[in-house]
């Protein structure tokens, strides 16, 4: 079992920045990979980033790429998501996830458990 606890939302105008952490308790943060998904309303679930479980690799959506960094500390059991950049598109639910093994991945049914969401709202 693993628990994951997401914060760091807010409202922010379009190029400001956040940065969302993802506390991890349960199993051994360092042998699984993490990913950020986000779900805006009315619309799908979405793939935003992904970290394998060293942090040694990591990948992003088209979208994010060059805006968003992804990155995890396996003393702290925590991972995070610095936005920077940040459009009205980006508004969203965003979840933080634990994959089912070390490889990232950005499918989201290759992760076994998810946290609530915290909400990015950014405005013109």
């Amino acid at each position: 079992q693993v628990q994951l606890v997401e914060s760091g939302g807010g409202l922010v105008q379009a190029g400001g920045s956040l940065r969302l952490s993802c506390a991890a308790s349960g199993r051994t943060f360092s042998s699984y990979a993490m990913g950020w998904f986000r779900q805006a309303p009315g619309k799908e679930r979405e793939f935003v980033a992904t970290t394998s479980a060293s942090g040694s690799y990591t990948y992003y959506a088209d979208s994010v790429k060059g805006r968003f960094t992804i990155s995890r500390d396996n003393v702290k059991n925590t991972l995070y998501l610095q936005m920077n950049s940040l459009k009205v598109e980006d508004t969203a639910l965003y979840y933080c996830a634990a994959g089912s093994s070390r490889a990232a991945h950005t499918a989201a049914a290759r992760y076994d458990y998810w946290g609530q969401g915290t909400q990015v709202t950014v405005s013109s």
